[in-house]
């Protein structure tokens, strides 16, 4: 299979679909991000990674941190399901309705009050939430040079109002155990790392090579890197998973940056990038190539 000509077919189906999206504006630092700009990578576990598009350029990659955060909490050995559950939430991702019902215990790691929960305890664990995560993505995917924003950590931060809200709301709960601000400021730093499709394709490999990273150490044991898988194919595009899971058929992780890193265990994975979002948050150019590529392909967990 010629994969580079599989990935120019998926991206060149995927272009049309890039005006029916809109671009993240309520973080207004990401308001300016071109909304034709489009790329797609693959990074295969023999080591080939191939591109087109714009793969090759910088975006901020948002939720697609989260997956991250969660892989280098559980590599501690530490079990943060007590603290956050597994579940899709049918809730828009930044959404407060559950907390008070289900006590403070976010639905999943994805969701944005599961990920400050995610982070807090990767602080208490590492000292430097923010900076484990930028380590891990410069050394998974080869470039030194990868770091978060300041800018739109900045802005993230300014018009955080929701984030915080959810993260004073967990507090109240007892489920926080370092300073709603410090939990924050290392949240936005890792939401604003910037990376290409290029570098997530290769940091993501260690979930297609069942838990082993680029040196070929462990960080997860095979369990546990199909578990996070499972919760990506659940839960990692927010409240459209089921139509992610249906179109796509892999596990996935978006980020409202217009990135979708997705993970076809034993192979390797795919991010796609176009900053213009469905209503749920997901790029519409990055959903509509990933389906084009596995449809093609065959590459699909089912």
């Amino acid at each position: 299979m010629d994969l580079r000509r599989e990935l120019q077919r998926a991206h060149d189906a995927a272009r049309p679909t890039l005006a029916t999206g809109r671009v993240a504006d309520y973080i207004p630092a990401l308001g300016a991000a071109d909304p034709n700009a489009f790329g797609l990578a693959l990074a295969t576990v023999d080591g080939e990674v191939h591109g087109v598009g714009d793969w090759q350029t910088d975006f901020s990659i948002q939720s697609v941190s989260k997956l991250f955060t969660l892989a280098l909490a559980l590599a501690t050995g530490e079990a943060v399901w007590h603290r956050v559950g597994r579940e899709p939430s049918g809730t828009p991702f930044n959404s407060l309705v559950q907390l008070e019902t289900e006590h403070g215990i976010p639905r999943n790691p994805f969701i944005n009050a599961g990920a400050v929960v995610v982070t807090d305890r990767l602080l208490t664990l590492t000292g430097d939430a923010a900076g484990a995560v930028r380590e891990f993505l410069r050394a998974e995917s080869g470039n030194p040079r990868l770091d978060t924003d300041l800018v739109v950590a900045a802005s993230e931060a300014e018009h955080g109002h929701r984030n915080a809200a959810l993260a004073h709301f967990i507090a109240s709960y007892g489920n926080l155990e370092n300073p709603v601000e410090a939990v924050l400021g290392h949240y936005y730093a890792h939401c604003a790392i910037t990376a290409s499709c290029r570098d997530l394709a290769l940091a993501g490999l260690f979930l297609a090579r069942h838990g082993v990273r680029r040196n070929g150490g462990r960080l997860l044991s095979r369990s546990e890197a199909k578990r996070i898988n499972a919760v990506l194919l659940t839960c990692g595009t927010y409240d459209a998973a089921g139509e992610f899971a249906y179109r796509v058929g892999l596990p996935g992780k978006s980020g409202v940056g217009g990135g979708i890193l997705a993970v076809v265990p034993g192979r390797g994975t795919l991010c796609a990038w176009g900053p213009a979002l469905d209503r749920a948050g997901n790029s519409v150019g990055a959903v509509a190539a990933l389906d084009a590529f596995t449809t093609a392909t065959g590459w699909s967990i089912f």
